[in-house]
Protein backbone atom coordinates (compact mmCIF):
# COMPACT_ATOMS: atom_id res chain seq x y z
CA UNK A 1 0.00 0.00 0.00
CA UNK A 2 1.32 3.50 -0.85
CA UNK A 3 1.51 6.58 1.48
CA UNK A 4 -0.04 9.00 1.09
CA UNK A 5 2.36 12.28 0.57
CA UNK A 6 -0.26 15.30 1.69
CA UNK A 7 0.12 18.52 -0.71
CA UNK A 8 1.85 21.23 0.59
CA UNK A 9 -1.31 23.77 -0.31
CA UNK A 10 -3.45 21.33 1.16
CA UNK A 11 -4.12 20.64 5.32
CA UNK A 12 -4.70 17.19 6.80
CA UNK A 13 -8.19 16.52 5.40
CA UNK A 14 -7.22 17.50 1.71
CA UNK A 15 -8.85 20.89 1.95
CA UNK A 16 -7.00 23.50 0.38
CA UNK A 17 -5.36 26.14 2.74
CA UNK A 18 -4.39 29.38 2.35
CA UNK A 19 -0.79 29.18 1.75
CA UNK A 20 0.91 30.35 -1.44
CA UNK A 21 -2.05 32.79 -2.17
CA UNK A 22 -1.31 36.12 -2.48
CA UNK A 23 -4.84 37.42 -2.07
CA UNK A 24 -5.15 36.14 1.43
CA UNK A 25 -5.49 39.30 3.99
CA UNK A 26 -2.24 37.90 5.72
CA UNK A 27 -0.48 38.38 3.06
CA UNK A 28 -0.99 41.06 1.13
CA UNK A 29 1.11 44.25 1.36
CA UNK A 30 -0.65 47.16 2.86
CA UNK A 31 -1.38 50.08 0.81
CA UNK A 32 0.90 52.88 0.46
CA UNK A 33 -1.15 55.87 1.40
CA UNK A 34 2.11 58.42 2.62
CA UNK A 35 5.55 58.50 0.24
CA UNK A 36 8.62 58.28 2.76
CA UNK A 37 10.73 60.39 0.23
CA UNK A 38 8.42 63.05 0.63
CA UNK A 39 8.28 62.25 4.51
CA UNK A 40 12.41 62.56 4.25
CA UNK A 41 12.17 66.11 2.28
CA UNK A 42 9.32 67.53 4.74
CA UNK A 43 12.25 66.47 7.72
CA UNK A 44 14.79 68.84 6.26
CA UNK A 45 12.49 71.37 7.25
CA UNK A 46 11.71 69.34 10.34
CA UNK A 47 12.24 71.83 12.97
CA UNK A 48 9.10 73.08 12.20
CA UNK A 49 7.44 69.81 12.65
CA UNK A 50 5.77 69.60 8.49
CA UNK A 51 7.09 65.92 8.40
CA UNK A 52 5.55 65.07 11.45
CA UNK A 53 2.18 66.44 10.06
CA UNK A 54 2.51 64.64 7.45
CA UNK A 55 2.42 61.70 8.97
CA UNK A 56 -0.49 62.06 10.99
CA UNK A 57 0.68 63.54 14.15
CA UNK A 58 -0.08 66.96 14.80
CA UNK A 59 -0.36 67.09 18.54
CA UNK A 60 3.71 66.29 18.15
CA UNK A 61 4.23 68.44 15.40
CA UNK A 62 2.98 71.70 16.89
CA UNK A 63 5.39 70.42 19.77
CA UNK A 64 8.50 70.43 17.42
CA UNK A 65 6.94 73.93 15.56
CA UNK A 66 7.38 75.78 19.12
CA UNK A 67 10.56 74.25 19.93
CA UNK A 68 12.39 73.94 16.95
CA UNK A 69 11.99 70.17 16.41
CA UNK A 70 12.20 69.21 19.89
CA UNK A 71 15.67 71.63 19.96
CA UNK A 72 16.94 69.60 17.13
CA UNK A 73 17.30 66.83 19.34
CA UNK A 74 14.03 65.11 18.38
CA UNK A 75 15.01 66.20 14.68
CA UNK A 76 17.67 64.43 14.48
CA UNK A 77 16.37 61.51 16.37
CA UNK A 78 13.16 61.59 13.53
CA UNK A 79 15.72 60.82 10.55
CA UNK A 80 15.45 57.20 12.00
CA UNK A 81 11.89 57.33 13.06
CA UNK A 82 10.58 57.91 9.70
CA UNK A 83 10.10 54.69 8.06
CA UNK A 84 7.65 53.58 11.30
CA UNK A 85 5.31 56.68 11.21
CA UNK A 86 5.28 55.96 7.28
CA UNK A 87 4.21 52.55 7.87
CA UNK A 88 2.01 54.01 10.97
CA UNK A 89 0.88 56.08 8.74
CA UNK A 90 -0.21 53.29 6.16
CA UNK A 91 -1.52 51.50 8.17
CA UNK A 92 -4.04 54.41 9.69
CA UNK A 93 -5.32 55.88 6.59
CA UNK A 94 -7.45 54.79 3.56
CA UNK A 95 -6.63 55.16 0.27
CA UNK A 96 -8.54 56.56 -2.77
CA UNK A 97 -9.16 58.65 -5.13
CA UNK A 98 -7.40 61.83 -3.41
CA UNK A 99 -3.66 61.15 -3.05
CA UNK A 100 -2.17 62.17 0.53
CA UNK A 101 0.85 63.55 -1.09
CA UNK A 102 -0.83 65.84 -3.29
CA UNK A 103 -2.85 67.28 -1.00
CA UNK A 104 0.20 67.56 1.26
CA UNK A 105 2.19 69.53 -1.14
CA UNK A 106 -0.35 71.82 -2.06
CA UNK A 107 -1.11 72.91 1.71
CA UNK A 108 2.54 73.24 1.87
CA UNK A 109 3.05 75.49 -0.54
CA UNK A 110 -0.11 76.85 -2.01
CA UNK A 111 -2.10 76.74 0.93
CA UNK A 112 -2.83 80.17 1.87
CA UNK A 113 -4.43 80.50 -2.00
CA UNK A 114 -6.63 77.06 -0.87
CA UNK A 115 -5.41 75.30 -3.74
CA UNK A 116 -5.30 71.90 -1.29
CA UNK A 117 -9.47 72.90 -0.75
CA UNK A 118 -9.77 73.09 -4.24
CA UNK A 119 -8.08 69.62 -4.67
CA UNK A 120 -10.84 68.24 -2.00
CA UNK A 121 -13.45 69.93 -3.92
CA UNK A 122 -14.66 72.43 -1.46
CA UNK A 123 -15.55 74.88 -3.49
CA UNK A 124 -16.71 77.34 -0.95
CA UNK A 125 -13.49 77.01 2.07
CA UNK A 126 -11.68 77.43 -0.90
CA UNK A 127 -12.49 80.77 -2.59
CA UNK A 128 -12.56 81.92 1.36
CA UNK A 129 -8.80 80.86 1.42
CA UNK A 130 -8.05 82.88 -1.79
CA UNK A 131 -9.71 85.73 -0.64
CA UNK A 132 -8.63 85.71 2.85
CA UNK A 133 -4.58 84.27 2.84
CA UNK A 134 -5.72 80.97 3.88
CA UNK A 135 -7.99 82.34 6.52
CA UNK A 136 -5.79 84.61 7.65
CA UNK A 137 -3.16 81.95 8.11
CA UNK A 138 -5.37 79.85 10.78
CA UNK A 139 -7.14 77.73 8.26
CA UNK A 140 -4.04 77.11 7.01
CA UNK A 141 -2.99 75.60 10.46
CA UNK A 142 -6.09 73.97 10.88
CA UNK A 143 -5.59 71.96 7.62
CA UNK A 144 -1.75 70.98 9.51
CA UNK A 145 -3.53 69.51 12.27
CA UNK A 146 -6.26 68.17 10.21
CA UNK A 147 -5.58 67.39 6.56
CA UNK A 148 -4.49 63.40 6.70
CA UNK A 149 -8.35 62.94 8.85
CA UNK A 150 -9.89 65.39 5.78
CA UNK A 151 -8.46 63.16 2.67
CA UNK A 152 -9.56 59.91 5.11
CA UNK A 153 -12.85 60.94 5.25
CA UNK A 154 -12.88 61.92 1.51
CA UNK A 155 -11.42 58.14 0.65
CA UNK A 156 -14.15 56.40 2.39
CA UNK A 157 -16.93 57.95 1.33
CA UNK A 158 -18.35 55.51 -1.63
CA UNK A 159 -18.66 56.80 -4.73
CA UNK A 160 -21.03 58.84 -6.01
Amino acid sequence: MRERVPNPSQNCSGRPTDKGNANTAMNAAPTSTHNKAIGYILWIFGFTGSHRFYFGKPITGIIWLFTGGLFLIGWIVDLFLIPSMDRDADARYATGPYEYSVAWLLLTFLGIFGVHRFYQRKWLSAILYLLTGGGFLIGVIYDFCTLNGQIDELNRKPAQ
